[in-house]
């Protein structure tokens, strides 16, 4: 409990389930009693009326019924209420109501009973304006300086102020650049309105000004106001603070000085007359509610502000005075003389927390209890100190981390099944003629301790389809078992990068640490492929060598045998989903396989099968000294034209877009000039901008399918370009023998997006990738290794460089270089691998042209420079 709390002198709760807000509270001696006590008026937006006369509350006891006055249900909600002079011929004060269509004036007025509770209270409507627009709020004051009475100026939604002279309508005039209406003050001492507009600047208008400008019913007229028809509505002066406002209040220093107090969501202001800081304070809470009010030292004011922690501050100027407890949130806050107690202060809550409080302090009667002195041991508590240190020395060294399986808080394993499904799965492809199959998967998760909000995320790689990928589990007991299955199809007509998918587990343990489980899984290759004839000719071929005897194809791939071409052991055709063959051929005796296909990115999938095909036949058998090799030509080339598609596709795609918002620019130009045309009381000819109007939403909405179409294709050509990629990669660990973790630093250079997009592409982050490489630990010298990278990715106007950087990177693998994530290694340039390229010179290696580097890796379609392999050619004889 706070020392520093509200001492609770009455309070009530108004109704059940109203909402109120800053304008619904209002103290005043409303029934012309004459004896200076301050009645509370309360209303709410369920349209109830309510006035107190608050007596203080006795210890135990809670508000009395004669405490309420008068409660009065009005049917329309209440934004704001007001006492003042309202009434003409008269100097008694009359309560304003204001509802969104409506101004309310009503007299209040008791009759005396017999006893206390026998006083009656009623409200009689004195007259009412129905508005035409919807309002927001309103003040009052004697404007244009009249004496003995008040006028009432409400402010609509949209930005027009409406001046009421008692019983009649004066005038309205809408505030120039008005987009949303903020709170608003009137200063007698300058015949002003005070506002803060929806640009963050606080604004003054002179009533005579609006007085005598041209009358506003509409918004178009301002806008002739603006062309210079009639006299222009003009601010006094501005003020910007930065910030929307919360409120408004205008209190008087003395009779030639007034402060404008603005409260602000973060700082609250006070200005001068003419729009001048005297002061600013930054808050530390955000504010709710404030009141202004003259403090007894000269020239200062002191002011209460609410905020939403509970508080209600009190300051001096800029310096904190007080601070006090609230049990509620203040909306509206007011200072008030109840029942001859000055200084009573009265706040309110959205949900209708009405409270009378003053400003003390509750003291606390708890008196802690004395504890027992005893002498203290040193010998044990060094004792105690080594143990709790040897405690935290072991913690240290074990981590903060569960370091075997055993620890682990879920397990998470998933299971393809073997057979496709039955009954496909597969539902909006397009991938042709061909039907297209798909498989399940099956995800066990296996928890140890309760776990909450277990997410779980499936991702495979596009255009490769899940049927559902996201998946919540809550493991309310120990050693739950949950299975989700799910299944995965082909959805577009191109060859995914990739078989592999992943299942990503993310939670948070008991402790409050989050952690993530990942676990993948492996598509067979009949998801995307099927059994096809083999082809004689192909424009792109490849060789692997190995060290082991030829194994039979149909012994290898069983689930594309074609048990019509037993004869053709060693030659097997696959049809990709999409219309793409691939022909795989194998050696009789000279340990080699052939893959050859019309498309070079659409022999990665094959190869890699082929591969791990043979690496688990091998492993069946015991063999521990497989290996694989590549001894041809690296397709460098073929890589290059994909990569230079791809790019374009990306230029072509930023062009579009360019194009794109020209033509959308336009469209609204030529909608904005016919709606002026529409607009105008003097029909004109539209001199054929309907025609334009047509002809350029014509060319809109070409454009947009030109950028998804250019969008479908760069997605299909980055599914090969990765495809090729993972190739590229393949060929390079078998021709250089690479380690699995040299390999990886490859992978993480060449394959760094999972997506491609405009504003970071693949071209570029390569490039930058490759030539840390190359100035790290491929560097030729330690002048190199000091040379400076831009940190910042731009995209390049072509692709010359990064094709540069990939040739010179196989060069100085070729030459022995070691791939390596320390930048202190330097790479020995004078080795040359078994059967690798033609060594480049490095005197000149920076100026040759990339023609010339490249024929070094390539042979232009002929990949098998090699000398043929009489098997081979004897079987692609048969097949003729």
């Amino acid at each position: 409990m706070s020392l520093f709390k509200a001492r609770d002198w009455w309070s009530t709760v108004l109704g059940e389930k109203e909402e109120f807000d800053q304008g619904c509270l209002c103290l005043a001696d409303v029934d012309n009693s004459g004896n200076g006590q301050d009645k509370i008026i309360v209303g709410s937006f369920m349209g109830y009326l309510r006035i107190f006369n608050p007596h203080s509350v006795k210890a135990g006891g809670g508000p009395q019924a004669e405490d309420l006055l008068l409660e009065v249900h009005l049917r329309d909600p209440v934004l704001q209420v007001e006492v003042g002079k309202f009434v003409s011929g008269t100097e008694m004060l009359h309560l304003a109501v204001l509802h969104s269509r409506k101004l309310c004036v009503y007299s209040v007025s008791g009759t005396l009973g017999n006893v206390e509770h026998g006083n009656q209270y009623q409200i009689k409507l004195m007259y009412e304006h129905h508005l035409q627009r919807t309002a927001c709020n309103m003040t009052y004051g004697p404007f244009g300086g009249i004496k003995g009475r008040d006028l009432i100026c409400i402010q609509s939604m949209d930005g027009m102020l409406m001046v009421f002279e008692q019983e009649s309508y004066a005038f309205g005039r809408f505030l120039p650049g008005s987009l949303l209406p903020g709170p608003l003050a009137y200063s007698p001492r300058t015949d002003s309105f005070i506002t803060v507009s929806s640009c963050r600047q606080v604004e003054s208008y002179k009533y005579q000004v609006l007085a005598f400008a041209t009358d506003a019913d509409k918004k178009q007229e301002m806008e002739q106001q603006k062309l210079g028809s009639g006299k222009r509505l003009v601010v006094d002066w501005t003020l910007n603070i930065g910030e929307q406002a919360l409120d408004i209040c205008i209190i008087p220093l003395n009779q030639s000085a007034s402060s404008v107090f603005v409260l602000g969501e973060r700082n609250f202001f006070c200005l001068k007359d003419n729009g001048q800081i005297r002061f600013m304070k930054k808050l530390d809470c955000s504010p709710s509610c404030f009141l202004p009010y003259c403090s007894v030292s000269e020239g200062t004011i002191n002011t209460l502000i609410g905020n939403h922690n509970h508080m209600l501050h009190i300051y001096q100027d800029v310096t904190l005075k007080w601070a006090t407890q609230l049990p509620h949130v203040p909306i509206a806050v007011r200072v008030g003389c109840l029942h001859d107690l000055k200084g009573v202060i009265v706040t309110l809550s959205d949900d209708g927390h009405l409270q009378c409080s003053y400003l003390g302090t509750d003291p606390s009667l708890f008196q802690a209890p004395k504890v027992e002195s005893r002498e203290l041991n040193y010998d044990e508590l060094d004792v105690e100190l080594k143990e709790l240190q040897k405690i935290i020395k072991d913690v240290k060294s074990q981590g903060v981390w569960p370091l075997t399986e055993q620890e682990d808080d879920l397990k998470v394993s998933a299971a393809v099944s073997s057979a496709l499904d039955s009954v496909s799965q597969a539902t909006s492809v397009e991938t042709g003629a061909d039907s297209v199959p798909s498989i399940t998967v099956k995800i066990t998760l296996q928890n140890r301790v309760v776990l909450q909000k277990v997410r779980l995320s499936i991702y495979v790689q596009p255009p490769l389809q899940l049927t559902c990928d996201q998946f919540t589990f809550d493991f309310t007991v120990p050693d739950m078992t949950s299975i989700v299955v799910f299944s995965v199809y082909l959805k577009r007509s191109y060859t995914p990068s990739e078989l592999e998918g992943n299942a990503v587990v993310s939670y948070s343990r008991p402790t409050g640490i989050p952690r993530v489980i990942q676990c993948k899984f492996r598509l067979p290759l009949k998801l995307i492929c099927l059994p096809g004839q083999p082809s004689k000719t192909a424009s792109h071929k490849l060789t692997i060598d190995t060290n082991k005897s030829p194994v039979s194809l149909l012994g290898l791939f069983p689930d594309f045998a074609n048990p019509s071409d037993d004869d053709q052991v060693n030659v097997m055709g696959f049809r990709l989903l999409g219309g793409s063959r691939v022909t795989l051929l194998a050696s009789r005796t000279s340990q080699r396989y052939r893959i050859q296909s019309e498309q070079f990115e659409d022999l990665w999938l094959i190869t890699n099968e082929l591969i791990l095909r043979l690496q688990e036949h091998f492993e069946k058998q015991g063999t521990k000294d497989f290996a694989c090799s590549f001894s041809g030509c690296v397709p460098l080339q073929e890589y290059f034209d994909l990569i230079d598609h791809h790019f374009e596709l990306r230029i072509n795609g930023e062009k579009l877009e360019e194009l794109l918002s020209e033509r959308a620019v336009q469209f609204r130009a030529i909608q904005r000039r016919l709606l002026t045309r529409f607009r105008d009381k003097t029909p004109a000819p539209l001199q054929h901008l309907d025609t334009l109007l047509d002809g350029t939403y014509k060319q809109v909405i070409a454009l947009a399918d030109a950028v998804e179409e250019n969008q479908d294709r760069l997605l299909q050509s980055f599914a090969g370009l990765k495809s090729a990629t993972h190739l590229l990669i393949l060929l390079i660990r078998l021709w250089q023998r690479l380690s699995a973790d040299q390999t990886a630093i490859l992978e993480a250079a060449f394959l760094p997006l999972q997506e491609d997009t405009q504003e970071l592409g693949w071209e570029e982050t390569v490039d930058a990738a490759i030539a840390h490489l190359l100035k790290t630990c491929l560097s030729k010298s330690s002048k190199e290794q000091a040379l400076n990278l831009s940190s910042q990715l731009n995209k390049p106007k072509d692709t010359s460089r990064l094709k540069k950087h990939i040739t010179l990177l196989c060069d100085r693998l070729a030459k022995g270089g070691r791939l390596c994530v320390s930048t202190d290694a330097a790479a020995p340039q004078a080795m040359v691998m078994p059967g690798g390229c033609t060594p480049i010179p490095e005197s000149d290696l920076e100026e040759r042209s990339l023609d010339d580097s490249t024929e070094l890796f390539t042979n232009h379609k002929h990949l098998m420079s090699e000398p043929p392999v009489p098997e081979v050619s004897a079987l692609q004889g048969v097949l003729e």
